[in-house]
């Protein structure tokens, strides 16, 4: 297929996206488990937490302890999110070598998630910047309501070109475009991040999809086609923004490892024990996950392309 990459990189986000909206707090040493499980099962790029004020996302309380165990046997990239100088500092006494800063592209979600309108938000960013990239970490960033915001509707591409050109001059080494409540089409995919690829040529970019409206897969799809290779997933669906009105959970990784894998698309993920973890998981929430193939456990064994070898 013309101008499909042959790999992607899939970021596991559940520890973090997947559990910061969930009226059920996970004890430590199950997100551990869970940690290692996904480690086990060929996950290179795991998303552990993020230093946040406890008393504002207290599923996130335990972050440190997490950053503090992993990194310390690190065998992939480590993610933490960083919200201002206060949470770098964090990160760094934990030991984390890899970190992503996360603003929004418009003012409305940008006040009700930071406290700020984008541009003061931005200047907020810097001396968080500055501290991890004096401290050699390698500094990636997600650009949240990069498509349709909340509280102000869709997001003109500029906003987001300009937001990534300010982000890239804060050091960060890739850009993740957000789709935090999960109402974009592949219209608004191909509009944004040809925008984005336009003006930075040389940035890596990612996508960051949530599934509100069953279009999730549709916009991998797009990207896809775009040359993405980059993206972000919560096991079994699970996940939202608490400072986002009706965002639903993200990308469910086991139907995007699927969906990839049935295109001959390599991820490097073992699909059996993506699915032991899943079970796991749901024994820990005691609720139905959003996945599609959790909705059908009869279903056909997805295809198991986890390497450049294996796809015919």
């Amino acid at each position: 297929m013309n101008g499909m990459p042959d790999q992607v990189l899939i970021t596991e986000v559940l520890l973090r996206d997947g559990l910061q909206m969930e009226p059920v707090i996970v004890p430590t040493d199950d997100k551990l488990r869970l940690a290692y499980g996904f480690l086990k099962a060929g996950v290179t790029s795991l998303e552990i937490g993020s230093f946040v004020h406890p008393d504002k996302v207290p599923q996130m309380a335990d972050t440190d302890r997490l950053a503090t165990e992993l990194c310390a046997g690190e065998a992939a990239s480590l993610h933490a999110l960083v919200f201002n100088e206060k949470g770098a500092r964090r990160a760094l006494e934990a030991g984390v070598r890899h970190v992503r800063l996360i603003v929004s592209a418009s003012d409305g979600h940008s006040r009700a998630n930071a406290g700020l309108p984008t541009r003061q938000a931005l200047d907020r960013l810097r001396p968080a910047a500055e501290a991890l990239t004096d401290a050699k970490v390698q500094l990636e960033a997600t650009i949240a309501t990069a498509f349709v915001c909340p509280f102000d509707g869709e997001t003109p591409p500029g906003r987001v070109v300009d937001t990534a050109h300010r982000l890239a001059g804060l050091g960060v080494s890739a850009l993740h475009l957000g789709d935090t409540i999960g109402a974009a089409s592949p219209w608004h995919i191909r509009r944004t991040v040809t925008a984005v690829q336009d003006e930075l040529r040389d940035m890596p970019l990612g996508l960051h999809l949530h599934n509100t409206y069953g279009m999730a897969s549709a916009n991998v799809w797009e990207a896809l086609h775009l040359g993405i290779r980059r993206f972000d997933a919560a096991l079994g669906g699970v996940g939202g923004c608490p400072f986002a009105p009706g965002a639903a959970g993200n990308i469910a990784t086991d139907d995007l490892v699927n969906l990839c894998h049935h295109a001959g698309i390599a991820t490097g993920i073992d699909v059996d024990q993506l699915v032991a973890l899943r079970d796991e998981l749901h024994a820990l929430l005691g609720r139905k996950l959003d996945s599609a193939l959790a909705a059908v456990p009869a279903a056909p064994a997805p295809l198991r392309v986890t390497a450049l070898s294996d796809i015919p």
